[in-house]
């Protein structure tokens, strides 16, 4: 396994992030047991949950299912670096929701229960709230690191100006400040580009990119379709809508020799500001494949037919709309 450092901060993370998002709704609890254990016999120390994650309004479903594997002890705790995320509704109550410092406390209190643990490494903002201002964020976090309940905090669906907001408002309070971004970001979405990935290089924030591979749109869906998946009425309105792009990425992937969703992870891996893209595997044994992205290295010219077939917005902000 390799590590890196997450963005400025002196934490060493894997290159990989395991995702927890699938643990509950589609992945039993002993077969999330067993992933997370592969997960470090592989090296990976990088896990990322959120409070909403089970999609059971109040109950943190998937948190549960990773406290109770913290519980079994064994070093589990020790060696995993932890991020969550709040914002969304964990109740129909006005302030169950969102940053304010009421909810903050709230529910950093509820995901340390969930989780059987006295700390968060890495405690997420989920989304931008816009009421909001970011002295109230900022004072409800220093208050939480001041008592030792968490570690770093980070944001996830920042805006670039969003996150250049978060950064000098910390500066203003002599605060460490946001030190990782989760965007949205792949082959088929590279609008990050523009300045959400400037914005981290310039502060220091590392990059944590979710749907890696599309929602499995780059994880070969021709190739499986064609071997008898099926896919829902969306999914495949969305392959036939990307059908010409995909038939040429996944014959691209066969000249390298190398399986799709791989290609995916290793081009992520490739560019600026990225620390580590989150993988969601449904089995152990998913998660062994996945682990050969670290080892595929793209040089100039296969870089480049990637953005031949999935061209990205044409470079930084203001280039890009501008002279």
């Amino acid at each position: 396994m390799e590590y890196g450092q997450l963005g400025r901060t002196g934490l060493k993370v894997s290159k990989l992030c395991l995702g927890t998002m699938n643990f509950g709704p589609h992945t039993t609890e002993e077969d999330s047991f067993a992933i997370m254990d592969r997960a470090h016999e592989l090296g990976i120390n990088f896990f990322d949950t959120a409070n909403v994650y089970g999609w059971k309004m109040g109950e943190g479903v998937t948190e549960q299912i990773v406290g109770r594997w913290f519980a079994q002890g064994g070093g589990r705790r020790e060696k995993t670096v932890i991020a969550t995320k709040l914002y969304g509704s964990m109740g129909e109550w006005p302030n169950d929701n969102l940053l304010s410092a009421l909810n903050i406390r709230r529910a950093c209190d509820a995901s340390l229960k969930r989780m059987q643990t006295d700390y968060i490494d890495i405690y997420q903002a989920h989304h931008i709230d816009r009421n909001t201002p970011f002295e109230e964020f900022w004072e409800a976090m220093e208050v939480l690191r001041t008592q030792g309940k968490i570690l770093y905090v980070g944001s996830s669906n920042f805006a670039g100006w969003h996150i250049a907001k978060a950064q000098e408002a910390a500066r203003r309070r002599n605060f460490l400040g946001l030190v990782s971004e989760q965007s949205k970001y792949h082959l088929l979405q590279r609008s990050v580009e523009l300045e959400v990935l400037p914005a981290c290089e310039d502060y220091g924030l590392g990059v944590i990119p979710w749907s890696p591979l599309a929602g499995g749109l780059l994880g070969g869906v021709l190739r499986k379709i064609e071997k008898g998946r099926t896919a829902t009425p969306d999914q495949q309105a969305e392959i036939e809508r990307l059908r010409p792009q995909l038939e040429q990425y996944e014959a691209f992937c066969d000249e390298l020799g190398e399986d799709p969703a791989n290609v995916g992870l290793a081009w992520l891996l490739h560019q600026r500001a990225v620390t580590a893209p989150i993988i969601g595997p449904r089995t152990a044994e998913q998660l062994d494949g996945i682990t050969r992205a670290l080892e595929i290295k793209l040089d100039e010219k296969a870089l480049a037919r990637l953005d031949e077939i999935f061209p990205g917005p044409g470079g930084t902000a203001p280039e890009a709309y501008a002279w």
